[in-house]
This record gives C-alpha cells, sequence and structure tokens, in this order.
C-alpha cells in the first residue's frame, strides 16, 4: 500500500474526512514517527510492531560491478520488528488466499 492509497482508504472509511484532511492526518502521524526516529527514539505500536534505529559500523565493501573495495561509512538505519499480532495474521494470509483462488 502507498501513502495515497492510505489516504484514499481513509477517505473512503471515514466520509466525515476530505481527502485533504486524511493527507494532513497521515503526513503529520509519518512525521511524528520520522522525528522520534531521528532523535534515536523508539516507536510501540501494540499488536503490529515497533521501529527504531540500529546502528551499522564502519566496514569494507566491494562494488559490484568492478569488484573495487570501497570503504562504506558508519551509519544508522531503521528497523522494523513485527508484533506477534502482526506475525500471526500474516503467517494465516497465504493460507487463506491459496483457499480462496481453489474455491473460484
Amino acid at each position: 500500500m502507498t501513502k495515497s492509497e492510505l489516504i484514499d482508504r481513509l477517505a473512503r472509511r471515514f466520509p466525515q474526512l476530505v481527502a485533504r484532511d486524511a493527507e494532513e492526518a497521515v503526513r503529520v502521524i509519518l512525521g511524528a514517527m520520522t522525528d522520534a526516529l531521528t532523535q534515536g527514539g523508539r516507536i510501540e505500536i501494540r499488536g503490529f510492531g515497533s521501529f527504531s534505529r540500529n546502528y551499522r559500523p564502519p566496514r569494507v565493501g566491494r562494488n559490484p560491478k568492478s569488484g573495487e573495495t570501497v570503504h562504506v561509512s558508519e551509519k544508522y538505519v531503521p528497523h522494523f520488528k513485527s508484533g506477534k499480532g502482526l506475525r500471526e495474521r500474516v503467517d494465516v494470509a497465504p493460507t487463506v488466499r491459496i483457499a480462496r483462488r481453489k474455491a473460484a
């Protein structure tokens, strides 16, 4: 699902929200999440998962095209760990899709 699809779905599900208000809500939520991670915080959404920053130390990598060694500097990257509820629902989802395909 893309950001615009999320906005469209919110606007359809809540008719009292104008599409512009749904867009603003999504922008504010994603902005707050980005700010929290940027400041080194952690985000936890019960039943869905948690977002945090992972440190990657400097290392020596290789350019896949030329094989030349390249120094890759240290960096922080976003990390997502799914919650138990999400893992359980995703685990069941392929079975449901396969059963629907066979029934059709």
